[in-house]
């Protein structure tokens, strides 16, 4: 004090305050109490919330509480004054025997922060036990002979105190022959010696009753008493006398019960019955009188109990050694007993968590726990470890308290739990070890969004299919779980055709199937490209997307549609013509056909159902094309009707048919020339028409027939060269033109220049058309002139019965 008030004021001030903290964190660190025992429960011993700095209503709000190592608990905390209290009777002798200094030791925790405070309470003696001779009565015998001087060694008595407490002195009652000397052990207990003062007479006195008071000095004082008997006798002068005033000996804690440790031995100067040494074990109050056995006649010493060293370090065995007439000695057995590693460490859990989030950064704390071992020295050194390749680690702390905590983020769908193994090991030869086990489970969050097993998916629909038809099932998996885990699917709106998507096809949002909610035609789309959405129930929501093709399949829902020849719009059949020159494998014409469907359901064959003449005609099984088989002789009819079947190849297949009507002739006035003979009918209102039309026909047939006159003439050279006509069917729509190949060299003019005349019984319905000529046709090689031209002639027209005119009523007559 007198060096800081050298110092300067503000000096003075800093170095005050660096003390005061190094005392506060020595007082955190570790806090000592003191406190009596046999207090009552409840009794105070120390103020644990001043010493941790906290207020009285905090130890409960932050979770303090004391932590011991599976022992009784000595103390409590109060949380109303914040204090430590006793939690019941404490008795010194029972918890620490003779120890001169008996310290209790627990630590305090502090669960809000888990941390760990060492508290040591030391256990005060009071005077509750008076001193105890192990015999209430101790007979001696000493010879008359014995000369003054002579001491007699008595039963030592026990006092379980310590300090002042504990036996101080020995007192005893007046007498004239004896007095009491008290002698100072190696290990300073008292040892109380009876003095003969005066020579014995036995006929004088045979017995002396002594009183042998041993005393403490506690407050108030407590003693104890033993009498002594002392029989006098004669001639024996010589007590035993052992070979070692103090023996000690080491014993493992493993040796078996019944082995012989140590063998005392006690010499007696006298001879005879005076000579002849008896053993006895002193009793005690202890424990050591019932692990030891000594046999009286030989002195040796066997163990009847098994030791046990974290009971008890070492024992003390007093021995007396007593002669016939009844002379003894006192010596001491020190047997210390010997640690081996028969204990595994034990762990006490002081906090474990049972769940984590899998998001929980590194470092979570997931338990608290405490390992000790009953052992010593190597024994007791522990090492604590875990499995490898786990994501934990342990962190020593204070007093083998360690925590185990995380090394990196988890992940629930890798691993769920967790049963991790914590493993102590002790450092004893051999090593014991001692695992406990903490079970994790490691909570999900909303980290996986649903994914479908492939990239894109592709369906087949047959086309007309039922109304609610199962197209496919797409599923999603989301590694999560519970609501995490729980997908629903849904459809990307868009529009096919000016029409929403869900009016076409719709999913189960729980199972991912789609269904068809309408029937498909594959003629109006063949396919439809969609994309379906998998979304979870987590939060927040994630989902994913997978493409879909959808492909109509084509169904044979439709028969061939035919092309060529078509039926006028008027009623009227058109009509072929086939000059009667035509040689074998002559072109008369090509049915066109289409079927809209696709695949082998639009692969079309061709087949002659009927023929008016059978064997002239003959049809391509795949081109359609009508040929002549054979040569056209005078007695073939002007008119041939043939029926054409178009058929596809679907399940089941399905077919159309067409008449075609063939004229035979070898040019138009030859097919006018027959008409010509056909009577007109003699309806009043259709005749005039009718004969006006005749005369119009058979001049413009003049005119054409000079025209493929001089035309022949010019082209007799080019006969090989022909044209194909094609239709202009912009101008004459529904009207069909037909082409064919005139005879000597005809073809460029009927290529370029087309009548149609439309003959009818009904004047009113008969016309005459002149089209525009037709200029956009183009050669054709010379091969191709065998192709047949076309003439489109009423199917009827030529049904003569009798060649009578009125027979081609309401028919039409095309020439092109």
């Amino acid at each position: 004090m007198a060096v800081l008030q050298k110092l300067p004021q503000r000096r003075r001030l800093v170095l005050l305050c660096l003390v005061l903290a190094a005392l506060w964190e020595a007082g955190v660190g570790q806090m000592r109490y003191s406190v009596p025992e046999e207090i009552d429960k409840g009794s105070f011993v120390g103020n644990i919330a001043k010493d941790l700095g906290l207020e009285p209503r905090e130890l409960a709000e932050r979770g303090v509480r004391i932590v011991s190592r599976g022992r009784t608990q000595l103390f409590a905390l109060n949380p109303r004054g914040g204090s430590l209290v006793t939690a019941g009777r404490i008795d010194r002798e029972e918890l620490c025997s003779q120890s001169t200094l008996c310290l209790v030791n627990f630590n305090i925790l502090l669960e809000d922060k888990l941390n760990i405070y060492s508290v040591e309470v030391e256990i005060t003696d009071i005077n509750d036990n008076a001193p105890r001779f192990g015999v209430e009565e101790l007979e001696l015998k000493i010879s008359e002979t014995t000369t003054p001087g002579f001491r007699i060694p008595l039963k030592s008595a026990h006092d379980a105190d310590v300090g002042e407490n504990t036996l101080q002195k020995y007192e005893l009652n007046s007498n004239d022959h004896f007095s009491l000397d008290v002698r100072s052990g190696a290990d300073g207990n008292k040892y109380p010696e009876l003095v003969l003062e005066r020579a014995l007479d036995r006929e004088e006195e045979a017995v002396h009753h002594l009183v042998l008071m041993a005393l403490d000095a506690g407050d108030p004082v407590r003693s104890g008493t033993s009498r002594i008997r002392v029989m006098v006798l004669d001639a024996n002068d010589n007590a035993p006398v052992f070979t070692q005033p103090e023996y000690r000996v080491s014993v493992p804690e493993n040796v078996p019960v019944g082995t012989r440790i140590l063998v005392v031995t006690a010499t007696d100067a006298d001879e005879g019955y005076n000579a002849q040494v008896a053993y006895f074990q002193e009793k005690t109050p202890g424990e050591s009188s019932e692990v030891f056995e000594l046999k009286s006649t030989s002195g040796e010493i066997t163990i009847t109990k098994s030791l046990d060293y974290e009971d008890a370090k070492f024992h003390e065995i007093d021995i007396e050694a007593q002669d016939g007439p009844g002379l003894l000695t006192r010596t001491k057995v020190i047997v210390t007993v010997l640690d081996v590693n028969d204990n595994a460490p034990e762990f006490y859990m002081t906090s474990a968590t049972s769940s984590i989030s899998e998001d929980s950064p590194p470092g979570t704390i997931i338990a608290l726990f405490n390992v000790h071992d009953r052992d010593s020295g190597k024994n007791a050194f522990l090492t604590c470890s875990l499995p490898e390749n786990l994501p934990f680690k342990l962190e020593r702390s204070v007093d083998n308290y360690h925590r185990l905590v995380t090394t990196r983020a988890l992940d629930r769908e890798q691993f769920s739990s967790y049963n991790i193994t914590v493993t102590a090991k002790d450092g004893g030869n051999p090593s014991l070890s001692t695992d406990a086990h903490v079970l994790l489970q490691v909570a999900d969050i909303n980290d996986n969004p649903p994914m479908f097993p492939h990239t894109s998916y592709s369906a087949y629909i047959p086309e007309n299919n039922p109304r609610g038809a199962s197209i496919i099932s797409v599923t999603a998996h989301d590694p999560d779980s519970d609501d995490n885990a729980h997908v629903t699917y849904s459809l990307t709106e868009y529009t096919l055709q000016g029409t929403p998507l869900s009016s076409y096809i719709s999913i189960n949002s729980d199972t991912g199937v789609l269904y068809a909610l309408s029937s498909f035609d594959y003629e109006r789309f063949r396919d439809l490209q969609l994309w379906v959405t998998a979304r979870d129930s987590g939060t927040p929501q994630l989902s994913s997307n997978v493409f879909l093709r959808l492909f109509v399949l084509d169904q044979n829902d439709n028969i061939p549609e035919i092309l060529y020849p078509t039926l006028p719009t008027d009623g009227s059949t058109g009509v072929e013509l086939a000059p009667r020159s035509a040689e074998p494998g002559y072109l008369v014409t090509k049915v066109v056909a289409e079927d809209k469907d696709s695949g082998q359901n639009a692969w079309l064959s061709y087949r002659l159902l009927k023929a008016s003449e059978p064997g002239l005609f003959a049809i391509g099984l795949h081109t359609g094309e009508v040929r002549t088989q054979r040569a056209l002789l005078d007695r073939d009819a002007l008119k041939q009707s043939l029926v054409v079947a178009v058929q596809d190849h679907g399940q089941p297949p399905l077919s159309a048919t067409v008449t075609l009507t063939v004229a035979i002739a070898d040019s138009i006035p030859d097919v006018l020339a027959d008409l010509g003979s056909l009577e007109i009918p003699h309806d009043s209102d259709a005749s005039g028409l009718t004969l006006y039309l005749v005369v119009a026909v058979a001049a413009v047939s003049c005119i054409f027939l000079a025209f493929v006159t001089v035309l022949l003439a010019l082209r007799v050279r080019r006969w090989y060269t022909s044209r194909l006509l094609q239709v202009s069917r912009g101008r004459l729509a529904n009207v069909p033109a037909s082409q064919f190949v005139g005879v000597d060299g005809v073809q460029a003019f009927l290529q370029t220049y087309s009548h149609e005349v439309s003959l009818t019984a009904d004047s009113r319905k008969s016309h005459l058309i002149f089209p525009q000529p037709n200029y956009a046709d183009t050669l054709i090689s010379q091969e191709s002139c065998e192709k047949s031209d076309f003439l489109s002639v009423p199917q009827t027209l030529l049904e003569v019965e009798e060649e009578t005119f009125p027979q081609v009523s309401d028919e039409v007559l095309h020439f092109t």
